[in-house]
């Protein structure tokens, strides 16, 4: 209820801004428009002679062949004479009507005088209409005998032709009713007039519902002159909504630019007075403490000792808390980089429980670990990770009473990540409290009564720099029976160890059934390394750094040969080649030396895939 009465009294103030009843009063126009359509009719009536205009000629040719039909069929009762002069002057009018067209079309809506325009269209409709009218008179006039006996076919034709053309005209010329009118009750009356003339009841039935077809089409017309008109409202109110939309965003990128402009001239202003505050900062912490430990000799005044403390006390908490605000805003602008390395979150949260060990037994609070030994190394920050747990430590023992209980537990996630969890029995967060304290410098309403002194910047520090290992922050907290937050690492920074490719002893080039040799075996007590192919004073005159150069090769160069069986059968080849050609040098100078013992007993033909070859590198010494 306190929330909602807030969000009332926030939206009640706003609206009595001038930018919130302005904002209010764009609402409820648009809310209105959308409902009942817009609050000042506009003007349609260029739209709508421009709806008539490219319906005239879309259908041009069709009416021109019609009437040359109706001409051609005339001929059956009427003179030819008689049946071209019609079609020369329905040709005419229909020529005259579709130039008017063609220039409005062309003319742009700044120049169109709707009046002007209004009385020429009108014109040449009744001109056409009164043209199509004469359709009715053709062959009228002739009496004989043979015309007499073709009347009866001619009105009924008359009758359907005058259903054809209203039909036309009213798919036509619906969106302007004037210009139906004046093109339509022309021939209307013409056909009813031919048809009242002849004086007999069926032609008088013809004539009734000649006029009834004729208001028939009349109301049809209507309705779909209302579609039309309905159709352009809604375009006319889609228009402005988007004309809104855009100004909407043209607004919102306006300040969407001055908010990164803000951010960035934050960052240059903090990046700025981190120095000019840490330098005066160190000063007054050095010469703080130098005064307080009595470096430079004892302080006859005791209570200027004490203020010495003070000030080195107050120093230290304004460093920290600029230190805080520093980093909060380099993760915020993506500026913060992770030094990563294998770490174990056990030894971390061992170091950051030692730090804070004394002032935990201060309030004789009760530590339980619930460690897993067993969990592999993170590749993470280590200050950041310790950061991490420390501010979450901190926070336990600033609201966990006097003895109370602190459980700090890590562990394995289901999905193969690990977590470091903090859970305090302090008096907890009520959960309408939990996004404020998740904000920069929020609080909740006891941690002002209950609590030592804070920023507020411990959470959101923890949250960005879990999120910024990819991993996932939660907060779990009762009422009056305490607080859990846990970090969570995802499974991809787990450092698992990978198991040799080939354990000892199951090569797979070595021969099935075979054992591996004295020489294979591992090294026991970290005995030294003894070689078996040349003499110990050898051995013992080269330096130790070429026998340390020496016993590295070698492990690598089998490392390489295990994992390439081809590689080491083309080495064993030039292995042969050139212990023939070293023998052959050898026999020339080993007498004039002394060596051929020795030469005899090292140099042998490579035969096979020795075993000391293919053994633990860790077997061949230098």
């Amino acid at each position: 209820m306190a929330g909602a009465f807030t969000g009332t009294k926030d939206r009640s103030s706003t609206a009595e801004t001038p930018g919130g009843r302005s904002a209010a009063k764009g609402i409820a126009l648009a809310r209105h428009r959308l409902v009942h359509g817009h609050l000042d009719e506009p003007n349609f009536e260029h739209d709508l002679n421009l709806m008539f205009v490219r319906n005239e000629l879309a259908a041009q040719g069709t009416l021109l062949l019609l009437a040359v039909i109706f001409s051609l069929a005339s001929m059956f009762w009427a003179h030819w004479t008689q049946a071209m002069i019609w079609l020369a002057l329905v040709i005419a009018a229909k020529v005259l009507l579709l130039e008017l067209c063609k220039k409005y079309q062309a003319t742009p809506v700044a120049e169109i005088d709707l009046k002007v325009w209004r009385k020429r269209l009108l014109l040449a409709e009744a001109t056409n209409g009164s043209v199509w009218a004469g359709f009715a008179l053709v062959g009228s006039g002739l009496t004989t005998s043979t015309v007499q006996t073709d009347m009866f076919s001619s009105h009924v034709f008359v009758f359907a032709s005058l259903i054809v053309i209203l039909a036309i005209r009213m798919t036509l010329a619906s969106t302007r009713m004037p210009i139906l009118y004046v093109g339509t009750v022309p021939m209307t009356v013409a056909v009813v007039g031919r048809l009242v003339l002849q004086g007999d009841f069926f032609y008088l039935a013809l004539a009734s519902m000649a006029v009834g077809v004729h208001v028939y089409f009349v109301f049809l017309a209507k309705g779909l002159n209302a579609t039309a008109m309905q159709l352009l409202r809604f375009r006319a109110q889609k228009d402005d909504l988007i004309a809104e939309l855009e100004e909407a965003k043209a607004i919102s990128d306006e300040a969407r630019r001055r908010a990164e402009e803000a951010n960035v001239a934050k960052s240059r202003f903090l990046a700025t007075m981190s120095h000019e505050l840490r330098t005066p900062l160190n000063a007054i912490l050095g010469f703080s403490e130098v005064m307080h430990a009595e470096i430079m000799g004892p302080m006859e005044n005791k209570l200027y000792k004490e203020y010495a403390g003070n000030i080195h006390q107050s120093g230290s908490h304004l460093l920290h808390l600029i230190n805080e605000i520093l980093d909060l805003s380099r993760i915020e602008a993506g500026r913060y980089d992770l030094n990563e390395a294998h770490v174990r979150l056990v030894d971390i949260v061992d170091d950051c429980h030692r730090l804070l060990k004394l002032r935990l037994e201060g309030k004789a609070l009760k530590i339980i670990e619930d460690f897993d030994e067993t969990l592999a190394p993170l590749w993470v920050d280590e200050r950041a990770m310790r950061q991490i747990f420390l501010n979450l430590l901190s926070n336990a023992y600033k609201f966990t009473p006097r003895g109370g209980e602190i459980t700090l537990s890590i562990g394995r996630t289901s999905d193969g990540g690990q977590y470091m969890s903090v859970r305090d029995t302090g008096p907890g967060i009520p959960k309408d409290e939990i996004p404020k304290v998740m904000q920069a410098f929020g609080q909740g309403s006891l941690a002002h009564k209950n609590a030592e002194g804070g920023t507020g910047l411990g959470l959101p520090i923890v949250k960005n720099l879990v999120e910024l290992h990819g991993g996932r922050f939660e907060l779990k907290s009762e009422l009056r029976k305490g607080t859990q937050v846990t970090a969570y690492f995802p499974a991809a920074r787990v450092l698992e160890q990978v198991p040799p490719l080939q354990p000892l002893g199951q090569e797979r080039h070595r021969p099935a059934g075979s054992a591996p040799s004295q020489a294979q075996q591992p090294l026991a007590n970290n005995a030294p390394l003894q070689s078996r192919a040349a003499p110990r004073a050898l051995r013992a005159s080269s330096p130790a750094p070429a026998r340390a150069s020496a016993i590295a090769r070698p492990r690598r160069r089998a490392d390489r040969l295990r994992r390439r069986p081809d590689q080491l059968q083309h080495l064993l080849l030039d292995a042969t080649v050139l212990n023939h050609g070293l023998n052959r040098t050898l026999n020339l100078f080993a007498p004039a030396i002394g060596l051929q013992q020795l030469v005899t007993a090292q140099i042998r033909p490579a035969q096979h895939v020795p075993d000391d070859i293919v053994a633990d590198p860790r077997d061949h010494p230098a």
